[in-house]
């Protein structure tokens, strides 16, 4: 069994199409759909069901795990006999205030320029409609989004940080005398929201879809435009906890919402979006260190 076979096989299940992969790797068509059923013959066995959409046979699941791990083993073989101390370049990463970037960014980001000291790094700060936007143009080479969020037209790796929902209020409030806020702490305050539509609609549902009987008071892309608001005691906002981390907590504080509202957040690429080399060796180091649940 030959590893470009393997790669070739890869890529289909990443694709999930056999004609999308064919593009992926610069064959045609036939010629990896023949590549495919040859190392079918090869092994024995059916690996895909062929439809409308392919499907991954019990034999093929678990090819598929034995692939990764073989081309890993690859990569990061070839990633470590190559010489590192020469590579450049600035690596683009696009993210409002999330716990995960906290958590885990910069061990990888320190990590990565100690083998790589000639590499810099570009932050670029908004919500995630903003930041797809500048995936999708290209300006940005990862971003990291908070969900739910339409990742069709990207690669990720789901991050298992937790963020957190809450209200960010004044610290002699009396919201801040409370260990949790309920959806009746809410109802008679102004209060400051997300215009995210994606996150509206998640805080409509905590809030029993009554969302619109609320006293909104302004919104906001990222939650440092309004924290003036906050300080001054004219609304509380309702946020996550990562994007107030920072802020002087003898002036704000945050309360988390009860029931409990939690999200998870990926980290996102541009599908077919031709990396450079030191984005491409970001990616690597970044799975190499921090182990998560990709997309498959």
């Amino acid at each position: 069994m030959e590893l470009r076979v393997l790669q070739y096989f890869w890529t289909v299940v990443r694709e999930e199409n056999i004609s999308k992969a064919a593009e992926v790797l610069h064959v045609t068509q036939p010629t990896l759909s023949r590549q495919i059923s040859q190392l079918e013959e090869e092994l024995g066995v059916q690996l895909f069901i062929r439809g409308r959409h392919l499907v991954l046979t019990d034999a093929g699941i678990m090819l598929r795990r034995r692939a990764e791990e073989i081309i890993e083993l690859t990569d990061k073989i070839q990633y470590e006999v190559k010489e590192q101390g020469d590579l450049t370049g600035t690596i683009s990463i696009g993210s409002g205030g999330l716990n995960s970037l906290s958590v885990i960014f910069p061990e990888i980001m320190e990590g990565f320029r100690y083998k790589y000291p000639k590499v810099k790094y570009d932050i670029y700060t908004n919500n995630a409609d903003h930041v797809k936007e500048r995936l999708d143009k290209g300006l940005l080479d990862f971003g990291v989004l908070l969900e739910p969020v339409d990742l069709s037209k990207y690669d990720y790796i789901r991050l298992k940080t937790k963020e957190r929902w809450g209200v960010l209020t004044r610290a002699d409030s009396e919201l801040a005398e409370k260990e949790h806020i309920t959806k009746d702490d809410l109802r008679d305050i102004p209060i400051i929201t997300s215009n995210r539509i994606e996150m509206m609609k998640e805080l409509s549902s905590w809030f029993d879809n009554d969302f619109g009987s609320l006293n909104i008071f302004a919104t906001y892309n990222i939650i440092t435009n309004v924290a003036m608001l906050v300080s001054s005691g004219k609304a509380s906002a309702v946020t996550i906890e990562g994007a107030v981390n920072l802020f002087d907590r003898g002036i704000m504080v945050f309360r988390p919402l009860y029931p409990e509202l939690t999200m998870t957040s990926v980290m996102a690429w541009k599908k077919f979006q031709p990396f450079s080399k030191a984005a491409e060796k970001f990616l690597d180091y970044f799975k190499s260190i921090h182990k998560m649940d990709t997309k498959v």
